[in-house]
């Protein structure tokens, strides 16, 4: 079997020129919409603490958004498959990046943190050993070169 390719494209469209455009570091605004076809905008920014709007997303959130969404996905996949019936799913994903003298930065650790609810009776330990699993799969997760960690809690109701 051949090898998949799945292309992705977005535009990025700035909206922060202030009528000088970028002529000092404090004369632009940060504010961008992230678009593609078919697909609501999604008002984006810069992190506050290099002059963004607090109001809206920035990549850093984005990008912990992509890497918990991803691992939810191949998660429930294989719960389907296994005869785990999820009921409820809730992440509260952290990380940290971690800055340099000269402004480069870069993410250091990400810990995802499910909470997932079951239906009673149905496999309490192969719902968290599925997690091991998803993490295996996940697409952005197998992108990145710091650690994805997982510390995943299954209750059954």
């Amino acid at each position: 079997m051949g090898e998949k390719r799945h292309e992705y494209r977005v535009t990025v469209t700035w909206q922060g020129n202030a009528g000088t455009g970028t002529s000092g570091y404090r004369d632009y605004g940060r504010d961008h919409i992230i678009s593609a076809d078919g697909k609501p905008d999604i008002l984006a920014s810069s992190d506050p603490a290099f002059r963004g709007d607090p109001a809206r997303w920035n990549p850093e959130d984005l990008f912990l958004a992509s890497l918990s969404a991803c691992h939810k996905l191949w998660y429930l996949h294989f719960c389907a498959v296994s005869g785990v019936i999820v009921t409820a799913y809730e992440d509260h994903a952290e990380g940290v990046m971690e800055m340099d003298a000269d402004g480069t930065g870069r993410f250091i650790d990400v810990l995802l943190k499910p909470r997932v609810t079951i239906k009673r009776g149905t496999f309490p330990d192969l719902a968290l050993e599925l997690h091991s699993d998803a993490h295996e799969k996940c697409f952005i997760a197998n992108s990145v070169n710091f650690p994805v960690r997982c510390k995943a809690e299954i209750v059954e109701a």
